[in-house]
């Protein structure tokens, strides 16, 4: 994937994710051509953000939770066992867009797992996609083409909040998704579109990808929800928020929206793990210990399950040595404490 991301964007192969910016003219100038969705970004917080939180206590569902894992092409086809033993039925692939010419391995890479398994697509952006609007036509009916017989559910696009994943404002992210909903409503009817694949509690940017003019819909809200790095799911932030507020919260939006469905689907949880540099996504002061990455994901798992608001949680991801289930340094898997722990939830 590495090689395939154009500069300014850079990919770090240990963390699995974008280097951040770090061409900052090239950043202010971006920014300053997004200025214009600041005004619908505050107009609408200044509704929903606050009704949501008025709201959250007042609304309930009876979701029974499910589990997934994600699964990524460069760790290999070892990967499937590790899948059959964990017997976890739903996985989550990225299919990176400027990677789009290796399409065929992804493609091969998914059937691998089997016919048995649920598989969520999770297409990423570029600059190049988002910018090119023909470009993205054509690459994302490639992909709809291709995944036809695998997968029926794609998340469009990851951590849209971020700059060094390829947005500058949510404005960006609607016109991206409208592009790819378009091409699925006229000749793709039976896929499931999931986003909006907002990163931590950044809620603002959420509320406006729920709450705009755009002639869209997520068929599942899609949420990247990192709840405190630095400690335990049951920590706070802005005073009330914890995972169990916090969940609340995003559910009374995917309520109080027409542009979403209200299954919502947490496609990314860790914890960076001590002592891993450079393969941990965050610093050192971030990292816990693997124990205490076992606790956490079971602490969270459980919040999920109690608040029956979610439909579906995926952590991320299998093999990944600074943050994953497995590490597979010098050619060996070792499964840590908390692959055991997740085998015996889902059994």
């Amino acid at each position: 994937m590495q090689k395939n991301l154009k500069p300014p964007f850079i990919w770090d192969y240990f963390s699995d994710q974008p280097y951040p910016l770090k061409d900052k003219k090239y950043k202010r100038l971006k920014r300053w051509n997004s200025i214009k969705d600041m005004l619908p970004l505050l107009l609408s917080n200044i509704i929903f953000f606050p009704l949501s939180i008025f709201t959250m206590k007042l609304f309930q569902d009876n979701q029974v939770i499910e589990y997934g894992i994600g699964v990524n092409l460069d760790k290999g086809d070892k990967q499937i066992e590790l899948v059959e033993e964990l017997g976890v039925r739903h996985l989550i692939i990225r299919m990176p867009l400027w990677d789009i010419v290796r399409l065929d391995e992804y493609i091969s890479f998914a059937k691998s797992f089997g016919d048995d398994k649920e598989i969520l697509i999770n297409i990423m952006q570029d600059r190049e996609n988002i910018e090119n609007h023909n470009l993205l036509r054509d690459n994302i009916s490639k992909i709809f083409n291709g995944f036809r017989d695998i997968s029926s559910e794609f998340q469009i696009g990851t951590a849209i909040n971020r700059t060094k994943w390829g947005f500058f404002s949510v404005k960006e992210y609607l016109d991206f998704y409208k592009i790819i909903q378009d091409i699925r409503d006229k000749d793709f009817t039976n896929i499931k579109l999931i986003g909006s694949s907002v990163i931590d509690f950044e809620y603002h940017y959420t509320v406006r990808s729920l709450f705009n003019l755009y002639s869209i819909k997520y068929d599942r809200l899609s949420s990247l929800l990192y709840v405190d790095r630095r400690g335990s799911p049951n920590n706070t932030q802005m005073g009330i928020f914890d995972t169990k507020n916090k969940i609340s919260m995003l559910y009374a939006l995917a309520k109080l929206s027409t542009k979403t469905e209200n299954e919502i689907y947490i496609t990314e949880v860790n914890w960076p793990i001590s002592n891993t540099a450079p393969y941990a996504p965050t610093s050192e002061l971030e990292c816990v210990s693997e124990d205490l990455y076992n606790d956490y994901i079971l602490e969270y798992l459980e919040i999920a399950k109690e608040s029956k608001k979610i439909k579906r949680v995926y952590i991320h991801q299998l093999i990944a040595r600074g943050y994953g289930l497995v590490d597979d340094s010098n050619n060996k898997i070792r499964k840590m404490k908390a692959f055991y722990s997740l085998k015996e939830i889902i059994k």
